[in-house]
């Protein structure tokens, strides 16, 4: 199979790979039949909208897999909204009662106006899950390789793009030092670089192993690792479905953190094996591979608290990318009561 027909099969399965391929789509496998009980207590729908489906967020499949949800009496619809202003969207709307995605979208969203505020309640993932791409292997690359080089890069705005940015200046380089392309779709940057465009690319997951199972590239250098600690994503939901659903988003919170605990104890093989369904198109070797490098580089956290300090580096990291002018206090976006408790 040619590197280009690999690839498009291993991006429909990740929703950040796959957005001009697709609408928004349902994810049966995260379904129970609303007539399904736990004991004798019927199942509560909640509608979670995702911004991709992807592997980087695996402690959310074990639990879901793992019937953590359904144990908590949760109905849970998973919706794949490919795309942080689609899933912020479908929250304001009420098309989906909780959404997932990066947290600098609620900052965004309050400082247009929104009048009932998006709140953060769980934090999923602390670090980026991006990597960068050379097209030769090497043991000896330093972030200083990328100053006048061509990056296939990320949208203007997007979190990853801005951790990128943010990982350049913490090194003392410029992003005006590099040649950042970002006139690709985030889809596309792996295809474009396997068909020769650019010398490095940065590429989340399933697309980095795929170049490098096929030679057309390697994994040089983890985003993530060079970041250091950041709020990548979080979920979130109105602050008035948070007031009237208090009792729901304990539950929600607290099948999430069975499935942190599970990740946290358990290898990367056997989180393939229970994530496997959610991605069937994936083989399990690879889908190893992936969790591992996601895996050892200290992804997820243990707990889903969102720290104050963690908080603030999201609003420098937004103001060091010159797109927030104002800066929303902690306590109006942020809150950790139900985090805590499931801790």
């Amino acid at each position: 199979m040619n590197l280009k027909r690999r690839l498009l099969s291993l991006l429909s399965i990740a929703a950040l790979l796959v957005c001009l391929l697709a609408g928004c789509t349902k994810n049966n496998a995260a379904k129970t039949p609303v007539s399904q009980k736990t004991g004798e207590k019927p199942l509560t729908k909640i509608t979670l909208n995702e911004v991709a489906h992807s592997i980087f967020y695996a402690p959310m499949y074990a639990a879901i897999e793992n019937g953590y949800f359904e144990q908590e009496g949760i109905d849970l619809e998973l919706v794949t909204g490919f795309g942080a202003d689609k899933v912020m969207s479908a929250v304001l709307s009420g098309e989906a009662d909780i959404g997932f995605m990066g947290p600098e979208t609620t900052v965004y969203t309050y400082n247009e106006g929104a009048s009932d505020a998006v709140v953060n309640f769980a934090q999923l993932t602390q670090r980026a899950g991006n990597f960068i791409v050379a097209r030769k292997q090497t043991d000896t690359f330093q972030l200083s390789d990328l100053k006048g080089a061509e990056v296939l890069g990320g949208r203007a705005g997007g979190m990853p793009e801005m951790v990128f940015e943010y990982v350049l200046k913490k090194n003392g380089i410029q992003p005006s030092e590099v040649n950042i392309d970002q006139s690709i779709d985030f889809g596309s940057t792996a295809a474009a670089f396997a068909g020769g465009k650019g010398s490095y690319t940065v590429e989340f997951e399933p697309s980095a192993t795929a170049l490098e199972q096929e030679g057309e590239g390697f994994v040089v250098s983890s985003v993530g690792v060079e970041s250091g600690y950041v709020p990548y994503t979080a979920f979130s939901a109105k602050k008035s479905y948070l007031d009237e659903h208090k009792d729901l988003i304990q539950a929600f919170t607290n099948a999430l953190q069975k499935g942190m605990d599970y990740v946290a104890s358990h290898s990367s093989e056997e989180i393939a094996k229970t994530i496997q369904p959610q991605f069937s198109e994936t083989d399990l070797e690879t889908l190893t591979v992936i969790t591992e490098r996601y895996h050892a580089q200290d992804t997820w956290k243990d707990d889903l608290v969102f720290s104050e300090e963690s908080y603030e580096l999201l609003l420098q990291i937004l103001e060091d990318a010159d797109v927030i002018t104002k800066r929303p206090a902690y306590d109006t976006l942020v809150t950790t009561v139900f985090a805590e408790k499931a801790s």
